[in-house]
């Protein structure tokens, strides 16, 4: 009898641990402080800045017990065009501090930059820098960046004849990196940059309108025409590092497409699959849209999560938002029973709920466990498209459980 009864203890601790690592991942929003300002929210839990466009930004705790944002920011005004030209035309990378997690964030300076505005225009990474994902790994910081420039105008008669500046940046995209020891040595330019990209297109097939597109007939892989979006980390099962990245298709309207690369090394290289990761399908089999992946791994779920952007809700069957996926070994991803992360909108400590247009690039805190503690998102009250008046910013929300 005392054996069985241990042998049944034994099994309920068991079903007890399987429960618990099977457990749906699931957070809710914490009100912020902060109110609105005309077309912003304004307090101590957002990032803006009168003078310039602020968008995605990523946090990393230091050594020092500060917490450390990098975010995408460009100059606002009547004589800068407007958000959906000058983000590609002119992102840089800032960084911000704090002492804490979800607030106060305070401006030190632009520590990265496209580098035409250097001297150079001729480098993968001239015109802009934009989608800053930063990662600690091995006792060093890693900045993992989008970046593109100009190829110049294209011969008469090609696919790309037609194609204006603003588009022959946006379709050169790569992902690069920046390795830096400590964040002083990041404000005083003591950082390792590449003269190449960690990851370039493989494939660029499009309809019309296209830079220097493939041979017709070519089959799109994951990262077509575009490396965008950058999600890093390292897989606990054999120690590679996953770069996830957004690619993108025309059959025959856009939608974003995800991919995964592997490496030995948080600098590469990196090798591309043939892999389509996030693929939740529509109706018709193709693929819906989403971008702005945000990957990690939770140590007591034994799992890989993904937060990103739902374009239409078609990934959460639900309404455009945050979707949440999952997946065992990286690669192949399902949806959770709860595959809804948080809807387009903000709640302030003042009880308002304020259903935002935009609400992306979300980039999470996580604590050792895997549980993430708090969102950064680039946030809109309004269609920023149009608008040359510096009216985005980066919203820090607490979650709880």
């Amino acid at each position: 009898m005392k054996l069985t009864f241990l042998n049944l203890c034994s099994v309920l601790i068991l079903l007890s641990c399987t429960q618990k690592k099977q457990e749906s991942l699931s957070v809710q929003a914490v009100p912020i402080d902060g109110h609105v300002e005309g077309n912003i929210i304004v307090g101590p839990s957002v990032l803006n800045d009168p003078d310039r466009f602020v968008w995605g930004g990523s946090v990393v705790k230091g050594d020092d017990d500060k917490y450390h944002m990098l975010y995408s920011t460009w100059e606002c005004g009547d004589s800068i065009p407007s958000f959906s030209n000058s983000w590609v035309l002119n992102s840089k990378i800032a960084y911000a501090v704090s002492d804490y997690p979800d607030r106060d964030f305070k401006f030190q300076k632009i520590v990265l930059r496209g580098k035409a505005l250097e001297g150079d225009s001729t480098t993968w990474d001239a015109q802009m820098v934009h989608n800053p994902h930063v990662k600690k790994f091995n006792n060093k910081y890693y900045l993992y960046y989008g970046a593109g420039k100009d190829p110049g105008m294209q011969p008469a008669g090609s696919k790309g004849e037609h194609v204006n500046k603003r588009n022959r940046v946006q379709q050169s995209q790569c992902i690069g990196v920046i390795e830096f020891n400590n964040f002083e040595d990041l404000m005083n330019g003591k950082y390792k940059r590449f003269d190449t990209p960690l990851l370039k297109p493989r494939t660029r097939v499009k309809p019309n309108n296209i830079v220097n597109p493939s041979p017709e007939g070519t089959a799109p892989k994951p990262d077509n025409i575009i490396v965008v979006n950058p999600s890093v980390v390292q897989r606990p099962s054999d120690g590679k590092y996953l770069l996830y990245f957004k690619g993108n298709f025309y059959n025959p309207g856009w939608r974003g497409v995800h991919g995964v690369a592997i490496g030995d090394s948080p600098i590469g290289p990196f090798t591309a699959t043939d892999d389509f990761v996030f693929d939740i399908r529509n109706e018709d089999g193709t693929i819906a849209s989403g971008e702005d992946p945000y990957v990690w791994y939770h140590n007591t779920n034994k799992k890989f999560y993904v937060v990103l952007k739902d374009f239409t809700g078609k990934i959460t069957t639900g309404q455009p938002g945050l979707a949440l996926l999952e997946s065992i070994d990286g690669i192949k991803w399902t949806k959770p029973k709860e595959s809804f992360f948080l809807k387009k909108e903000v709640t302030l400590k003042s009880g308002d709920t304020l259903h935002v247009d935009r609400l992306e690039r979300p980039q999470l805190l996580i604590d050792e466990d895997g549980t993430p503690k708090v969102l950064y998102s680039a946030c809109a009250l309004i269609n920023v498209n149009p608008t040359q008046k510096g009216e985005s910013f980066n919203v820090h929300i607490p979650l709880k459980h």
